[in-house]
């Protein structure tokens, strides 16, 4: 299946991240201010670390674009690092328990961390952050909207209005959520858990220490189809799911229910057809959508709802027990600037990824070398499918 590709370079403290994506039609409006608002939000978020404070990410397009208009040859992005140290910054002492700064040594047989860590950092997310906020503006010329949210912190769940699938029970996309979760310190629709989450963070930095997360990804207006039966390999499941867990730190994902579902019989979970319903494309409904948007590893029409786990980050003021690389005596590892929790920010980078992953299918699907002529391939194929 073919749809978009993409490619980035870059170190953490090098002197800048590039990206590259190929497959976006000719002819798309690119809303450069709107990529450097996601990076924004990217940046944000209550126990952000001090690189946060340093950099102030802004892309710049170095290729693809003519007065502002796609070409439909690959689109080059460029975020330069105001912290470019990588020449002068030291080799760790010894790895980092949480980090690939071991096995990353181990698989280049040399004691060389900085080597590893430059590139593994999460700082490289930013480039994946801006190519999905270029991807999703082909999604929203067709009506779809990916939202992002955290939905718990530390083991504190935020309450929801939506139901016990949180936003799986929505039917579309509200305008509203936009101003909520800006105005939130943490990109949460429930206000009353700012205070309790705020505190739980404060505790965690005065003890030196980390917390993790839950973030959900919601995609409304998405056509039914997309993704592939054919190849297992082209299952927008599979391909969602490695998407949110190339981000660092991210440890689990679900979809719809998830991990829920196994605690069920399968006439109380699977989602019945119906005539009218809340959920669905053209004649067939669906009353339920604790699938999550996705079944047969193609989406449904309904809501496409993933959960993604974010562990604590594995840099700790207080430190972990480590082993030095010279000496192999044990040690304690070193603090290097880092957050307290970056949940908030993975939401966004989560966002970014399953809108990139779903403009690809989108592409693939219909796709054609102009926006105007993929507008007429998505017409057509809406036309013929809500007669079915």
């Amino acid at each position: 299946m073919e749809g978009l590709k993409w490619t980035t370079a870059g170190e953490s403290h090098g002197p800048a991240l590039v990206g590259i994506l190929e497959g976006l039609p000719a002819g798309l409006e690119l809303d450069v201010a709107a990529i450097d608002a996601h990076l924004a939000r990217r940046q944000g978020g209550y126990g952000r670390g001090g690189r946060m404070k340093i950099e102030s990410d802004a892309v710049r397009v170095v290729a693809g674009l003519r007065k502002g208009v796609t070409l439909g040859s690959p689109l080059g992005l460029l975020i330069e690092n105001k912290d470019a140290t990588i020449d002068r910054l030291p080799d760790p002492p010894s790895p980092r328990p949480g980090h690939a700064d071991l096995a990353g040594s181990q698989r280049m047989a040399a004691a060389d961390a900085r080597a590893v860590l430059e590139r593994a950092s999460a700082r490289e997310t930013a480039m994946r952050t801006a190519l999905g906020a270029a991807a999703r503006q082909v999604l929203e010329a067709f009506g779809v909207q990916v939202f992002g949210h955290v939905v718990a912190l530390g083991g504190d769940a935020a309450g929801t209005e939506y139901g016990d699938d949180g936003l799986a029970a929505a039917k579309r996309f509200d305008e509203g959520w936009l101003e909520r979760r800006a105005k939130s310190p943490f990109a949460c629709l429930d206000v009353t858990v700012e205070g309790r989450w705020k505190a739980a963070v404060d505790h965690a930095k005065q003890a030196g220490d980390t917390l993790g997360g839950l973030f959900e990804v919601v995609a409304f207006g998405l056509p039914p189809g997309l993704g592939s039966y054919l190849d297992p390999r082209d299952r927008l499941t599979s391909r969602l799911a490695a998407a949110v867990l190339s981000i660092p730190a991210l440890k689990g994902v679900e979809v719809g229910l998830g991990f829920g579902a196994a605690r069920l019989a399968g006439s109380a979970y699977h989602d019945p057809l119906t005539p009218e319903g809340s959920h669905g494309f053209g004649a067939f409904k669906r009353r339920t959508n604790r699938s999550g948007g996705l079944e047969g590893g193609m989406s449904t029409g309904a809501p496409l709802v993933v959960r993604a786990a974010m562990k604590p980050i594995a840099t700790l003021r207080q430190g972990i027990a480590t082993v030095e690389f010279g000496s192999g005596e044990p040690v304690t590892s070193t603090y290097q600037r880092s957050d307290v929790t970056a949940v908030p920010a993975a939401s966004v980078v989560g966002e970014s990824l399953i809108a990139l992953e779903l403009a690809s299918a989108f592409l693939a699907a219909f796709g054609a070398p102009t926006l105007e002529l993929t507008r007429e391939r998505y017409e057509a194929w809406a036309e013929q499918a809500r007669t079915l």
